[in-house]
Formats: structure tokens, C-alpha cells, sequence
């Protein structure tokens, strides 16, 4: 199993773990409440597990114009 991370504003994979190598609770989902766990990490059909985060580049942008936290989505 992979445990994927996606940046969940542009959709790009920021990185990939082989989940025979660690355990997913070193990873801190455990300190998630349910609805971060909810929005956040996603099983796939092929037993992949997808975590949407943010990626460098978006939280820059984030950072230099604040008032796009407030949109749904700032990237088209």
C-alpha cells in the first residue's frame, strides 16, 4: 500500500510513502479529529491511501494574498 499526499488547491502529488516502510500512525492521523480525518485522508479502491495537504506553491500564494482562504478553490 502507498500512502499518497496530493495538494488538494492544484491537484499535484507532493509525495508517496510506502506504508510497508512506516506506520500510519507515526504519521499523526491519529491527533486528526473526524472531520480533518474526513477531508483529509481518503482510502482508494486499490488501497492506496490518499491525504490531501497543501503544496508548497499554493501556500505561498495563500500567504501572499490571505483573503483567498475564503474561496473554495484560487487555482484555475
Amino acid at each position: 500500500m502507498k500512502i499518497r499526499y496530493f495538494c488538494r488547491h492544484c491537484q499535484h502529488q507532493v509525495g508517496e510513502l510506502d506504508a510497508e516502510k512506516v506506520d500510519a500512525s507515526q504519521l499523526g492521523f491519529d491527533v486528526l479529529n473526524d472531520a480533518d480525518q474526513e477531508q483529509m485522508v481518503h482510502m482508494q479502491s486499490d488501497g492506496n491511501l490518499d491525504i490531501h495537504t497543501i503544496c508548497d506553491s499554493c501556500k505561498e500564494g495563500l500567504d501572499r494574498h490571505p483573503h483567498y482562504h475564503e474561496l473554495d478553490n484560487f487555482i484555475h
